[in-house]
């Protein structure tokens, strides 16, 4: 197995490119259409291609044995079909499979069906209906767009008035377009979030390490809502009972579940969790969402932790035996603090010149995420969140270091960081 291709553009395409170009019996490492970091990495190149029947083509004429697709947009498309179709082998769930993120709608009905555990909701198109139901729970309450938003369509509403003007944006402004054009809306639920993410071969599971990230912009957990601005792995918060629970209770359902429903699902799935406790204090965990790839940041974090085996499983899952390959994890702990540009999340500026970048170490690597090159040659930012900086060390208040030592060297315009990732391990 020699020839990969990695599909996107962002943070986690990066890290994940990175880790397979090191992987045994790799030969050379495409990213379609990458970034300004996959560029510059001699082991890796950039393909300037994004339309799914020209990747295929593509696929098809330089014999790629395997391709690995990072973000949701063209998963929702149906790329995994569209490969499959032509005998190339691909990981990642079909466009049917794909719905589990694609609409929170389709997410939860599932979820409430198969008797996952997730948070109380209702759907909406209509607002009038929609407004009726938060005055009737109250607040704090949660607003979700139902399809796609880049992260963004998530308002966790702490009064009537945030809820009442996060449906007015959605179902009457239209802020997310088709995206939002249906809501879901859900009880709030209080605990902590982590993030669980496994691989499917279509019926067996493996998953991996386990993480934390940091959806909010400031630090303290204030300002609204990102893609993530940090992650770490491993995440202390995920115990042994956590672990087994999950397990049991969401991701061996869910994969039983889509295959009852005529829905055989293939790789990665990412269940966002809140851990709680209920009225007698025992531990409980529930559904916060479903992403059909890999998380961005935690990818960063996770992939810096990788040592051997990953190209290999990947292969074995895309060919439908996972139990065929191992992955090999380095026991450090690994801490991303994601840099990002001036007005993200609303409205992130773009252009300004990126200095300070310095070279992976043992104990540092920068993954880049919006960034390109101008006509001068320089790196420049080029999305809301730029960069993601991972440091390693033996605890993660060490890795804690090693990140925020390297990415306090890296400027640009506007620049903006949260500077407590990791705090609630810490």
């Amino acid at each position: 197995m020699t020839k990969v291709l990695v599909i996107g553009s962002g943070g986690r395409e990066h890290a994940l490119a990175w880790r397979l170009a090191k992987s045994e019996g790799v030969e050379k490492v495409w990213v379609a259409p990458g970034n300004a970091g996959t560029g510059a990495d001699s082991r890796l190149e950039n393909l300037p291609i994004t339309d799914i029947e020209a990747l295929r083509d593509w696929a098809l004429e330089n014999k790629i044995n395997l391709t690995v697709v990072g973000p949701e947009a063209p998963l929702s498309k149906g790329v995994v079909n569209v490969f499959r179709a032509a005998g190339l082998l691909i990981f990642g769930p079909t466009k049917e499979a794909a719905q589990l993120e694609s609409s929170k709608d389709f997410a939860k009905a599932f979820m409430k069906r198969k008797g996952i555990p997730t948070a109380e909701y209702e759907s909406f198109t209509d607002p009038q209906a929609a407004h009726e139901y938060v005055r009737a729970k109250g607040a704090p309450i949660v607003i979700k767009a139902d399809g796609l938003a880049a992260g963004k369509g998530v308002v966790v509403a702490m009064t009537e008035d945030e809820a009442h003007n996060a449906i007015d944006d959605m179902l009457s402004g239209h802020k997310f377009g088709s995206a939002g054009a249906r809501v879901v809306i859900e009880e709030f639920l209080e605990g902590e979030e982590a993030s669980f993410i496994v691989m499917v071969d279509g019926k067996n599971v493996l998953p991996l390490a386990t993480s934390q990230d940091h959806k909010r912009l400031l630090d303290g957990d204030k300002g609204p809502n990102t893609g993530g601005m940090g992650a770490y792995s491993p995440a202390p918060c995920v115990t042994d009972e956590v672990y087994e629970k999950t397990m049991r209770e969401i991701i061996e359902p869910t994969v039983r579940g889509m295959a009852e429903d005529g829905i055989v699902y293939t790789g990665f799935l990412y269940a966002g969790l809140m851990i709680g406790k209920d009225k007698e204090g025992k531990t409980t965990v529930k559904t916060l969402e479903f992403n059909c790839r890999m998380g961005d940041p935690e990818t960063q974090p996770i992939m810096s932790r990788i040592k051997s085996g990953f190209a290999q499983t990947l292969a074995a899952a895309a060919a439908g035996d996972i139990t065929k390959g191992g992955i090999e994890y380095d026991t450090r702990s690994a801490l991303g603090v994601v840099l990002a540009a001036r007005g993200y999340p609303e409205h992130p500026e773009k252009g300004a010149v990126i200095t300070g970048l310095t070279e992976e170490t043992d104990d540092a690597v920068i993954f880049h995420a919006g960034t390109s090159n101008d006509a001068q040659g320089n790196i420049v930012v080029s999305g809301g969140r730029v960069l993601c900086v991972v440091g390693l060390g033996d605890t993660l208040k060490q890795a804690h270091d090693a990140a925020y030592r390297t990415a306090d060297q890296v400027h640009f315009d506007g620049v903006q960081k949260r500077r407590d990732i990791g705090y609630r391990a810490l």
